[in-house]
């Protein structure tokens, strides 16, 4: 009786998506097979395998944009993929593609993120021979880091979209959306964490921007998702009018935010640590987790030192370093001295 709650979903799908949408049923699969869920599609289970998993609840403690702000309100890696994937579920619903894939590749998008941000990624590419993209961070936490490096057993699209989500072009539709929520969400959010830190107003935006997508953080996601709703089709996209400002809404903030040095001051100092803490593990590997010793053995040192930083959060990664090269109180008490 179970199967067949699956086995409805699957018939709905072929009911109800677009022909483009891709169904559960015609998934690619798994690397390593596994019998169908009774109650759940292939897809909704990489959902739910996804926030289960170690890497997604540490998202709540990784930078978004402002390094260890004071106050409550700034995003956090993990409030930014929530983000993505309302932005993303809400176009492919309209589309009538697949919203469980398409949540499945929204929730993982950003599992390889290091702390601090992008600023801790940079850091980590220019000092690791091995280089560093967090997409396919992402990809390696899924297929060999979660679940004591056995991985999370995900199916091609959803792995597919993850991989795709900053560069390359994803082979479903529904991954393809992921890419442009993920840009949609951060670009708004970011203007909204600006604003409120004091860095940027809403009237700093370029008034001929403001014009076309709106003037608030809602009207402009409003304006963005109409627009690919009603300009997509055999791929996804917007219509040139509206693409063209956001792309130069984007190119502002590169210059005004990302790039300013009161919002990115504290960046400075990550390069620093971020290096610094490779090279300690790199020359004393036996220091690292127990759960880094099998990756130690099969794909070497760097490799291994390299997930070790890069699945950190904010506050671990700054205790590690504190506990590595920062001189702790003598406690003078302890050795009798009054």
């Amino acid at each position: 009786m179970s199967d067949y709650i699956r086995e409805r979903w699957e018939e709905a799908e072929n009911i109800l998506l677009c022909p483009k949408a891709r169904k559960s049923a015609d998934s690619k699969g798994r690397t390593v097979y596994e019998a169908p869920d009774p109650l759940r599609t292939c897809f909704q289970r990489d959902r739910d395998r996804i926030i289960h998993s170690n890497a997604f609840r540490r998202l709540k403690y990784k930078t978004q944009v402002f390094l260890d702000p004071e106050r409550d309100h700034y995003r956090t890696r993990l409030t930014h993929t929530l983000e993505v994937s309302q932005i993303a579920r809400t176009i492919s619903r309209a589309l009538m593609l697949n919203e469980d894939l398409t949540e499945a590749i929204a929730i993982g998008h950003d599992l390889g993120h290091t702390p601090f941000g992008h600023a801790g990624g940079r850091a980590l590419d220019e000092i690791c021979p091995l280089g560093f993209r967090h997409n396919e961070q992402s990809v390696r936490v899924v297929e060999h880091l979660e679940k004591n490096g056995r991985g999370l057993n995900l199916t091609f699209e959803v792995k597919d979209g993850i991989l795709n989500h900053t560069s390359g072009v994803a082979e479903t539709l529904e991954g393809r959306v992921v890419r442009l929520a993920d840009r949609i969400a951060y670009i708004n959010h970011d203007i909204d964490d600006a604003v409120r830190a004091g860095v940027l107003k809403e009237t700093d935006v370029p008034a001929d921007i403001r014009q076309v997508l709106g003037d608030r953080r809602t009207t402009r996601i409003d304006t963005l998702v109409t627009s690919i709703v009603e300009n997509s089709g055999e791929d996804i996209g917007m219509a040139p009018e509206i693409r063209d400002p956001f792309d130069r809404l984007h190119a502002y903030l590169f210059e005004s935010l990302y790039r300013n040095p009161v919002a990115k001051g504290e960046e400075s100092k990550v390069e620093g640590l971020i290096s610094r803490m490779f090279v300690y593990f790199t020359e004393h590997p036996d220091r690292l987790p127990s759960e880094y010793r099998g990756i130690l053995d099969e794909d070497g040192i760097p490799r291994a030192v390299c997930d070790y930083i890069a699945g950190m959060t904010d506050n671990y990664a700054l205790e590690v370093y504190h506990a590595l090269f920062i001189p702790r109180s003598w406690e003078v008490k302890a050795h009798g001295f009054t």
